[in-house]
């Protein structure tokens, strides 16, 4: 297989979602007081973590592209929770990819303590061959989700994914720890953006 060119469409659509979500990002900032949106972030799979997804799942080379959901990622990173579901609603009210599955790893957390919401999405590609629709996934979580997820993605790298069970179990209590963040910073949301309209507004007066 010619890994480049099979690549090259997920390439494709993680750079038109990064710039269409970043976009949605720049609207909530002109046209409301606060943006559900921090940062998005976008990667398409090394060839070397498809091989070794490809074993592991023992996936033939001929169901990649159906198989293999995550080849293109793109993330969508929030600051609150209560932000995640407006996001997931505008993403599925979206007439430029069509959403085929969903899967709820906030209110159903996997056992790692791992929390995200996930859309699988199926996207078209416009290609010199003509159109293509390709599947990817679009992850919305935290900023402490985030954190936890980068680090706990890390150790699975350095242990080959049998992370010892004594840091396990701490990793665990590292979820929880970011979810228990997570709601308390719920509960005083409104005074953190209203801290930072007053903060946005006297930065703007300065530059002025």
């Amino acid at each position: 297989m010619n890994w480049r060119n099979f690549l090259a469409p997920y390439s494709q659509v993680v750079e038109e979602l990064k710039v269409k979500l970043k976009g949605m990002r720049t609207q909530f900032e002109h046209e409301s007081s606060h943006s559900p949106i921090e940062f998005v972030t976008g990667r398409v799979k090394p060839i070397s973590s498809v091989k070794e997804k490809m074993k592991r799942k023992n996936i033939h080379i001929n169901d990649i592209e159906t198989e293999l959901q995550d080849i293109a990622g793109v993330r969508v990173v929030c600051q609150f929770v209560d932000d995640i579901d407006g996001i997931v609603d505008r993403l599925r009210s979206r007439n430029d990819f069509d959403v085929i599955e969903e899967r709820d790893y906030i209110n159903h957390k996997k056992e790692s303590g791992y929390r995200s919401y996930h859309l699988i999405i199926s996207y078209p590609v416009e290609t010199i061959h003509g159109e293509r629709k390709v599947i990817a996934e679009i992850q919305i979580r935290t900023l402490a989700m985030n954190f936890w997820a980068t680090n706990e993605h890390t150790l699975n790298y350095k242990y080959e994914g049998q992370i010892p069970e004594k840091v396990q179990a701490r990793l665990k209590r590292a979820a929880e720890a970011a979810f228990k963040l997570d709601e308390e910073m719920s509960k005083i949301k409104d005074e953190i953006q209203d801290a930072q309209r007053v903060f946005k507004t006297n930065k703007n007066d300065h530059e002025k």
